[in-house]
């Protein structure tokens, strides 16, 4: 089973700064995807990044040029960066993942029932 430990999440002013991360554990697969989807109160779970073992990385376009996901494989680790945040940015983050498929990593991770127990973010 995998496990999906988030940390990061934190109340920042617009503008600010923020840095997500994710530490995966009993997550072996040689091509995966992963990435952080957000959830707000009453609305669907929206990918704002993921990544593939490619490391072809995709993006919402709400996020485009002010967050950006990276991997450390060694580390078992993905992030977040998160530049210029707004208030429409506060929601809980969750990383997720899942084997990789012909599918883009977005779909993957939209699909998945595989994420951590979330992070929130609050933008003021």
């Amino acid at each position: 089973q995998v496990q999906l430990v988030e940390s990061g999440g934190d109340s920042v002013q617009a503008g600010g700064s923020l840095r997500l991360s994710c530490k995966a554990s009993r997550f072996t697969y040689d091509s995966y995807c992963m990435g952080w989807f957000r959830r707000t109160s009453g609305k669907e779970r929206e990918v704002v990044a993921s990544l593939d073992s490619d490391g072809t990385t995709e993006y919402a376009d709400s996020v485009k040029g002010r967050f950006t996901i990276s991997q450390d494989n060694a580390k078992n680790t993905v992030s977040l960066q998160m530049d210029s945040l707004r208030p429409e940015d506060t929601a809980m983050y969750y990383c997720a993942a899942d084997h990789g498929t012909s599918r883009s990593s977005r779909t993957v991770v939209a699909a998945t029932q595989y994420w951590g127990q979330g992070t929130q973010v609050t933008v003021s």
